[in-house]
């Protein structure tokens, strides 16, 4: 790999415990690449990288004027001094990397994506018409325009039934629902949207345990969406329990689902990197698509080809004009994320009585933040993890006295 162009990876809103950003560093800096990264501050855990060549304090929350951030890009530009890579981390920054890559050409290489695209993938309802118009299965949705609407929609469906936030940005702005909540009559759903009149949500059918598996692809695709790279893996937990990130999963081949994210990829004409969830549904034997994330996913480095390549590297190699090795992924893998796969694995055992699985260490297993050759770390987030604990654990205290 020749690895003289550098990397900076993006990020738009607070995400100081961005795992997939800090393995993205770790990738392409094991590689040699020089990579720049924006945090909230000196002691994330990305900030304190050994594989880190430069880190811009640039806290965000996602409610700046797009010009704006692209302004703070150009600046990050110039003091980097040459054209880098541009690795999106989050879905707001996936947006703004598309929809400002005019301007940003100068300093950055970016993929030759659609402009619209990106906003309309995030878009939880416009993912549901991409679906539609490409013949690519979904579960049922709607985004309702009003109250009335909503518990229309809550019967046609049925309970229990999926809420998400509706647009890439409401997550930061406005958000209805902090991550994909799971709502199991009318009562709690009308508990969790509160008093808006127009809430911005979409609400999905609801695929049981008993009849789902929850499966992953994470790609890169070059210029038309042509696929350098895409690989699938099983989703084992997640937190929270059944509705959140992906905790703890398995590398495993499936041409089938390779072949459905790659054939939407080159319909649309999507280029770069991108995360998907399916949920498999037994009762019709069809991976249906869940969400649509058009850039790094967290758990990226659950997968690597025979030589050596993952997503990242893949977009790395194909935007220097660099060849993209081909080869199949390595099946087996296992990706973890330390504490909160333990609280999923213990609360999800709780809930349906029997013991946790998949809980001893075996060979192959990536870790989220523990890693020999850079410690650091690991070390800061155990100590955010704690302090976000000991918050909410002392929350019904503070409140209290208040």
């Amino acid at each position: 790999m020749n690895h003289d162009v550098p990397a900076l990876l993006v990020k738009v809103g607070p995400s100081p415990q961005n795992h997939g950003c800090l393995g993205a560093l770790r990738s392409l800096g094991r590689a040699g690449v020089p990579v720049y990264a924006m945090v909230e501050d000196r002691f994330t855990p990305c900030a304190v990288s050994r594989h880190l060549a430069g880190r811009f304090v640039v806290p965000t929350t996602g409610q700046e004027d797009p010009r704006a951030l692209t302004s703070t890009l150009l600046r990050l530009g110039r003091a980097i001094g040459r054209r880098a890579v541009a690795v999106p981390t989050d879905d707001e920054s996936a947006v703004l990397l598309a929809e400002q890559a005019d301007r940003l050409a100068e300093w950055f290489l970016l993929p030759p994506v659609p402009a619209a695209l990106p906003r309309a993938l995030t878009s939880k309802d416009g993912l549901r018409r991409i679906c539609t118009e490409y013949g690519v299965p979904t579960p049922r949705a709607f985004a309702p325009a009003d109250r009335a609407e909503l518990l229309a929609c809550g019967h046609d469906l049925g309970y229990p039934l999926v809420l998400k936030n509706l647009e890439a940005y409401t997550r930061l702005r406005a958000p209805v629902v902090t991550h994909t909540t799971m709502v199991s009559d009318e009562v709690e759903l009308l508990d969790v949207i509160g008093t808006a009149e127009t809430p911005s949500v979409l609400m999905q059918e609801y695929i049981p345990a008993s009849y789902g598996e929850d499966w992953i692809t994470h790609l890169y695709c070059g210029a038309q969406g042509t696929p350098k790279a895409v690989f699938t893996g099983y989703k084992v937990r997640s937190w929270p329990v059944r509705s959140g990130a992906t905790t703890r999963a398995w590398s495993w081949p499936n041409p089938r689902l390779a072949g459905l994210a790659g054939d939407l990829c080159r319909l649309t004409g999507y280029s770069g990197l991108a995360d998907l969830d399916w949920r498999f549904d037994r009762r019709d034997g069809l991976y249906k698509l869940v969400d649509f994330n058009p850039r790094l996913g967290a758990q990226f480095r659950l997968f690597e080809s025979e030589e050596g390549i993952d997503a990242v590297r893949a977009m790395y190699l194909d935007l220097t004009g660099q060849q993209v090795p081909g080869g199949p992924q390595v099946h087996g893998r296992q990706f973890v994320v330390g504490q909160l796969d333990l609280l999923s694995a213990t609360i999800g055992a709780w809930q349906e009585r029997r013991f946790p699985s998949t809980m001893l260490p075996r060979h192959g297993v990536e870790r989220a933040w523990l890693s020999w050759d850079d410690p650091l770390p690991a070390v800061v987030e155990s100590v955010l993890f704690s302090g976000t604990v000991a918050r909410r654990l002392t929350k019904p205290l503070r409140e209290a006295r208040c």
